[in-house]
C-alpha cells in the first residue's frame, strides 16, 4: 500500500498532494466532483449585491449612455426612454453660464418635508438646484423669480404629491410653474405618495409624461439618477 509523504502535517500545496502516491487518487476524485464557480456566476452574484439599485424583477438592468464609468445605478427601459430627450436638453445647456442643474417645482405644503428631503439628497449628490425656499429673496416678485429660475435651469422636475395635486386643481403657483415646464422638453415628474392614475385625473397633460416613481425606487436612488442625468 502506498504511504503518504506527509502523514503528520499534511501537504502544504495542491501540487504536493497531487504528487503523493497515497493522496493523489483522492485529490483527483475531489477535483472531478468539485464544480468551480464560473465568471458569469460570480459576476451576477457580485452585481446583485454591490451594484446599488440593480433589480431584474423590476426591470432595472440597464445603464444609461450618460452614466460615468463605475456607476452603480441601473434603469428600466422605460426610464431610459423617458430621460434620453431630457439629457439632450442638458447637453445643449451645458455651455451656458450661471445655469443650475435642476429647477424643483413643488407644492408649498411640501416645502419643509418631501421637497426639502429631495433638495437635500440632490445637493448631497453635487447637483445645483433652484429651490424657492433658498432662491427667492425677501421682497422680490415671487412669479418673476420663478420665471428667472426656469430660464436658468437645465431641466425641471415636478414633485407630484397629494399636496401638489391639490394645488394644481386649485390653480395655485405650482400650476403656473407646471404650465411653463410643460411648454419645454425638459420636464421629469417625480411621483411620490400618490399614483399616475390620480395625476392623470387632475392633469392629463402632465400624467401623459413618464417619469420616476418612489413606489418603484427609493428617493435616494432617484436623486442619484437625476445627478447622473444632469452631469456632463
Amino acid at each position: 500500500m502506498a504511504r503518504c509523504t506527509a502523514p503528520v502535517n499534511g501537504h502544504r500545496t495542491a501540487s504536493g498532494k497531487a504528487n503523493c502516491p497515497a493522496c493523489r487518487n483522492r485529490y483527483s476524485r475531489y477535483r472531478s466532483n468539485y464544480s468551480y464557480p464560473s465568471y458569469d456566476d460570480y459576476s451576477l452574484s457580485n452585481r446583485a449585491t454591490s451594484s446599488g439599485n440593480y433589480n431584474s424583477s423590476k426591470g432595472r438592468t440597464r445603464k444609461a449612455s450618460w452614466s460615468k464609468s463605475g456607476s452603480s445605478i441601473f434603469y428600466t427601459t422605460a426610464e431610459i426612454n423617458t430621460l434620453t430627450p431630457v439629457r439632450k436638453v442638458v447637453e445643449k445647456k451645458a455651455e451656458k453660464q450661471d445655469v443650475k442643474d435642476i429647477f424643483l417645482c413643488h407644492a408649498w405644503d411640501d416645502r419643509r418635508e418631501s421637497a426639502l428631503d429631495l433638495y437635500n439628497l440632490l445637493i448631497s449628490n453635487s447637483v445645483t438646484v433652484w429651490f424657492s425656499e433658498k432662491d427667492i429673496p425677501l421682497g422680490t416678485s415671487f412669479l418673476r423669480e420663478i420665471d428667472k429660475g426656469l430660464a436658468k435651469s437645465k431641466i425641471g422636475i415636478v414633485l407630484v404629491t397629494p399636496s401638489f395635486l391639490k394645488r394644481v386643481q386649485n390653480e395655485g403657483v405650482a400650476d403656473k410653474e407646471l404650465s411653463a415646464l410643460l411648454a419645454r422638453d425638459q420636464l421629469v415628474p417625480i411621483v411620490h405618495n400618490t399614483t399616475y392614475d390620480e395625476l392623470r385625473d387632475i392633469s392629463p397633460l402632465l400624467g401623459s409624461r413618464n417619469g420616476l416613481d418612489t413606489q418603484e425606487d427609493t428617493m435616494e436612488n432617484i436623486a442619484k439618477k437625476l445627478a447622473e442625468l444632469t452631469t456632463i
